[in-house]
């Protein structure tokens, strides 16, 4: 089965806690503080296998979790820290951020890696924390929890050259002819019904890819019969090759054909436009087919190149082979993303930041506490030590939540809930 999107869960690895320990060694009577701090969590990392040629294995598997970082230890050992958790993907795959809807990669290139989410750093042990004041402190960090993230993968192939056309105008026969690829062919349309690779050697020793895609119909940019689901492979292409049935057996008039499928690929991505395009009139062997041609030219002038072929006879097809692979050589990659879009790349501007905490009002009158900087600040303390929770209470004071919540009207003994969590507010 092809697979070309799918929709998938993916956290990096939790830090490592931090330890409360201290040195017990024969003839050190205060030895001091030894907690080591905890390793850092593992990152899932997205790397570019060219063995892979769909996203099946994605159909089975949606969640992925990197491993925790190891706790630190006594004797201001510090935890070991995990390697990086990697997921092999096809190559041509762009990874979209579902929630922000931003491009987070768009991996090409065999071998190629990108970090899609980040693993937690490890939380500090007590050693850390000592100070001329506080010469033996009992506070240590939880690690920080890893980044998490849903994400959408998209496929979209790696062809030099892609099939366009109406259903049953002979873009599978015409691959099967020039390459060693073995589509599905039969005299139905909507025979092929996912993207066909094959490479493509000429008479002079020269090669490319070639995609052939699902027949387009009218509408198929908004979503109409099966071509809207592959037009996103189009985009890679750097040479449109556009087949139409010269024959006209099927009712339909080759000039209507050939502007209906462009104004298509200008409706779906206005780049499509910007790519050569090479128009194989194909049936040539059929009785119609050269008085619909002439007909055809006088429609579009000179502003076409046209190549008259049979795929069946193979008639024509070293003349076409050799003006695309002259095309394919001269016509340089056309970039799907601006680099900005892509969060690989640093963009810097003003961005309004982040409040680092909500009040809000639940329906049991608790008073709910949310934000980022606060649910990680939750997270990395260590409630079983009370220094821990003392050094909490100091840091929400310090960003102005205790404050917050009197002008919110909270009072002695009223429910404070973060996270899952709840606490009495104490004047």
């Amino acid at each position: 089965m092809f697979v070309d999107k799918v929709k998938i869960y993916v956290k990096g690895g939790d830090g490592g806690n931090g330890m409360v320990a201290y040195r017990r060694e024969k003839y050190i009577p205060d030895g001091g503080p030894a907690g080591g701090d905890g390793g850092k969590g593992a990152d899932v990392v997205f790397e570019v296998d060219e063995g892979l040629r769909t996203l099946m294995d994605f159909r089975y598997q949606k969640h992925f979790k990197a491993d925790r970082g190891e706790n630190g230890r006594p004797k201001n050992q510090h935890g070991k820290s995990r390697d990086d958790m990697v997921v092999k993907v096809p190559p041509g795959t762009t990874i979209i951020d579902e929630e922000t809807e931003k491009i987070i990669a768009d991996l090409t290139e065999h071998g190629q890696r990108a970090v899609i989410a980040h693993g937690g750093r490890g939380g500090r042990g007590n050693s850390r924390f000592a100070s001329p004041s506080n010469p033996a402190p009992e506070i240590a960090e939880n690690g920080q929890p890893g980044q998490e993230r849903n994400l959408v993968l998209e496929l979209k192939v790696l062809a030099d050259v892609g099939l366009v056309g109406f259903p049953s105008v002979g873009k599978s026969t015409l691959l099967s002819v020039v390459s060693a690829a073995r589509p599905k062919i039969a005299d139905y349309h909507f025979t092929t019904l996912t993207p066909n690779l094959g490479v493509v050697e000429t008479d002079d020793q020269r090669s490319f890819v070639m995609a052939d895609l699902p027949g387009l119909i009218e509408g198929a940019h908004s979503g109409v019969g099966l071509g809207h689901q592959f037009l996103r492979h189009i985009e890679r292409t750097r040479v449109i090759v556009h087949v139409i049935d010269m024959s006209g057996l099927e009712g339909r008039d080759p000039y209507e054909d050939y502007v209906t499928i462009n104004e298509e690929l200008e409706q779906y991505n206005m780049r499509l436009t910007e790519r050569p395009q090479i128009v194989v009139a194909n049936k040539m062997d059929l009785p119609t087919s050269e008085e619909n041609l002439q007909a055809f030219r006088e429609k579009v002038e000179d502003s076409v190149e046209i190549f008259p072929i049979s795929a069946v006879t193979k008639k024509g097809l070293n003349p076409l082979l050799r003006s695309i692979v002259d095309k394919v050589e001269t016509t340089p990659e056309f970039p799907l993303y601006e680099e900005e879009q892509i969060e690989q790349r640093v963009v810097y501007k003003f961005q309004q930041k982040e409040a680092p905490f909500e009040i809000s009002r639940d329906d049991d009158g608790a008073y709910v506490i949310a934000g980022h900087e606060i649910e990680t600040m939750f997270k990395m303390t260590n409630f079983d030590r009370h220094d821990s929770v003392r050094r909490f209470a100091r840091k929400m004071r310090h960003m102005g939540i205790d404050q917050a919540l009197r002008d919110r009207g909270a009072k002695d003994g009223d429910t404070v809930r973060i996270l899952s969590h709840e606490f009495e507010f104490v004047e």
